[in-house]
């Protein structure tokens, strides 16, 4: 292509286009349909420039033109209830749903780890040693000790909103930070995993393993889940910067990308569920076996909600992607 030759060819119309845009609402009904026309031609000459002669000034000034006047064409999309219901009830399960050869493993690995670092721990008083000193130790493991108050250290609805907002910060990480190579997601991980096996060996060597896990069991189950799936999604988004698949990398990206911010919105609620048990129930006077048995079945519904759901969503197609219509960040393509 002559890129000269191609803009003489071409520029009258574009200049046209932008002439019409800038009239917005004053225009007549013959000029909306010229506008229509020309969006559909600039979109087209838009998607030749980019195969066949990119030049980054001009694919920036026609991009900028395609999505204005895309948006004149479309209108402006406002959310409402049924937005928010259909993302609750099909986009963000079946982005989970989808994600699932991911999450899954990074859990079993996790666990897995954690229980064997937990047993190290546990039965190397060196190791433990090299934790904190012996009589810090027994502050954090006899009864009445720092591990059974942290959960009543503060009244229940602050506490609450501090182990939220902590969680869903560290889910939002593992998914932002998951294009960076998958790097910052296992670091995350770890540390969390590292956090989980500190507590369980030293509870273990002071033999109240089982005090300590009818305090992490209520809320842990839904909330390391929730980390879980975060954690694996972020590995995933990570794993498309290497291999993007069929799509062009841009593409795969934009589209991975925007279903991971999308599960960001969605675990944050979860979090928040997990957030209020362990707020209220962890720290509650209730038996141990119901505390548990609140978690439990927190956690079965959250996976009900995914396979349930999340997979009929899923085997209809849905992605956890925007609608068609909302996909702003897809590049226009020849009409």
């Amino acid at each position: 292509m002559d890129l000269d030759v191609f803009v003489t060819a071409h520029h009258g119309e574009w200049d046209r286009l932008d002439h019409l845009l800038r009239r917005g609402r004053r225009m007549t009904g013959e000029e909306a349909d010229e506008l229509v026309a020309l969006y559909q031609r600039t979109a087209t000459h838009l998607s030749l420039l980019q195969s066949s002669a990119p030049d980054p000034a001009l694919t920036a000034r026609l991009t900028q033109l395609v999505a204005r006047a895309r948006a004149t064409v479309t209108g402006t999309r406002r959310a409402s209830w049924r937005d928010a219901t259909r993302f609750l009830t099909e986009g963000f399960p079946a982005a989970v749903y989808r994600s699932r050869h991911w999450w899954i493993p990074t859990a079993v690995l996790s666990v897995l780890l954690a229980a064997v670092m937990g047993w190290w721990i546990g039965t190397h008083p060196e190791v433990q040693a090299s934790i904190a000193a012996p009589e810090d130790l027994r502050a954090l493991t006899r009864p009445g000790g720092e591990y059974e108050t942290y959960y009543s250290s503060h009244p229940a609805a602050s506490f609450a909103a501090q182990v939220w907002t902590n969680n869903a910060r560290a889910a939002a990480m593992c998914l932002v930070l998951g294009a960076f190579l998958c790097i910052p997601v296992v670091w995350i991980l770890f540390v969390n995993v590292l956090n989980l096996a500190v507590g369980v060996g030293l509870m273990s060597s002071a033999g109240r393993l089982d005090t300590f896990l009818g305090l992490v069991l209520p809320h842990g189950l839904l909330e390391l889940t929730a980390v879980f799936v975060a954690a694996g999604t972020g590995l995933r988004l990570g794993w498309t910067v290497i291999d993007p698949g069929p799509l062009s990398r841009r593409a795969a990206l934009a589209q991975r990308g925007r279903a991971a911010l999308g599960m960001a919105l969605g675990l944050a609620l979860v979090l928040l569920v997990s957030g209020l048990i362990e707020g209220f129930v962890t720290p509650s006077g209730l038996p141990t076996w119901a505390r548990i048995t609140i978690g439990v079945v927190a956690e079965l519904a959250f996976l009900a909600y995914v396979y349930v759901l999340g997979g009929r969503a899923a085997r209809a197609g849905d992605t956890g992607d925007l609608d068609a219509e909302g996909r702003s960040a897809d590049a226009p393509s020849a009409w």
